[in-house]
């Protein structure tokens, strides 16, 4: 039997799509996990829609994910919403961060940075470039920032030493994921985070990041990422199929088995809102794989 939780209004989760591409079997797993978290803890569950990437942004993807959630009987909590409609509320806080001397203008080329992978060495750092034709970067400090998953257990990462200086907004004027989240998570007043575990590594940024503007923590639960034989995550780059309505009832149990989670013969036939509503009674995060990836194929 799953633990007892104490139903509680205070808890706030989200599921946030990148309308990128169409939701898939992978997406579905986050999805289900964030829900059924929220829900069997008596919380809100709300969506918001990150399309602040309008270059990467498929066209008509938006209203194929709200199908897609609607036919798997998800119902969330207030009107989504979206990224796209808050750039000045980003803007502003880049503005401020540089103004404070917690960020600078950079203009370094990828061909510059490509010998340095995913790591800044920090060429612009005390240049004093101006703003025209630049991206933004957060100095970040010489230490660790860490916290405990639900899940993966402990998670360390030495910000200047594994990531350097990281970009808030891009030379093009967009504004980078990781300022979006979290200046959205503690303005919707999300307290708990269920996402997969390919984000798991920018949360030592986004800790900082909640730490520099005096932003709460959230409590985070990185579930095990769906991956293809080649290793690449399920996604649009790499066909996996978006998610079909008459598919709803097989994958909804496909995804709770993936996630460790009890199904019975009975749910072969039930409605999505059926299956969805017997999850939220039997949900039970210490179920769930405790591993980063699971491979598509080995999926029953």
């Amino acid at each position: 039997m799953p633990p007892t939780v104490t139903p509680s209004s205070a808890y706030v989760g989200r599921f946030a799509p990148t309308p990128s591409g169409y939701l898939h079997f992978g997406s579905l797993t986050a999805a289900l996990a964030s829900y059924l978290d929220a829900r069997a803890a008596g919380g809100r569950w709300l969506l918001r829609m990150e399309d602040i990437d309008p270059p990467r942004e498929m066209t008509g993807a938006q209203h194929a994910i709200l199908q897609a959630l609607e036919a798997y009987g998800f119902e969330w909590d207030g009107q989504m919403v979206r990224q796209s409609e808050r750039l000045d509320s980003y803007n502003a806080v880049v503005d401020r961060l540089r103004q404070d001397g917690h960020a600078y203008a950079c203009n370094c080329s990828r061909k510059q940075l490509e010998p340095f992978g995913g790591h800044y060495p920090g060429f612009c750092r005390d240049a004093g470039r101006e703003m025209e034709n630049a991206a933004v970067r957060l100095r970040v400090p010489d230490g660790e920032y860490g916290f405990t998953d639900r899940l993966q257990g402990e998670f360390r990462q030495h910000l200047a030493r594994d990531v350097g200086d990281f970009v808030i907004r891009r030379r093009d004027g967009l504004i980078a994921y990781q300022l979006a989240v979290v200046l959205d998570d503690a303005w919707q007043g999300v307290t708990d985070i269920v996402r997969g575990a390919d984000l798991l590594d920018s949360t030592p940024r986004q800790l900082y990041l909640q730490a520099l503007l005096g932003l709460p923590q959230p409590r985070y639960l990185h579930v095990p990422l769906i991956i293809q034989p080649d290793g690449h995550k399920l996604g649009k780059r790499y066909r996996s199929p978006p998610l079909q309505p008459e598919e709803a009832t097989p994958l909804l149990l496909r995804a709770l088995r993936a996630l460790g989670q009890p199904t019975e013969s009975a749910l072969d036939d039930a409605l999505p809102c059926e299956i969805l509503a017997w999850a939220i009674t039997h949900w039970d995060a210490t179920r769930v794989p405790r591993c980063r990836s699971l491979a598509e194929a080995q999926l029953r």
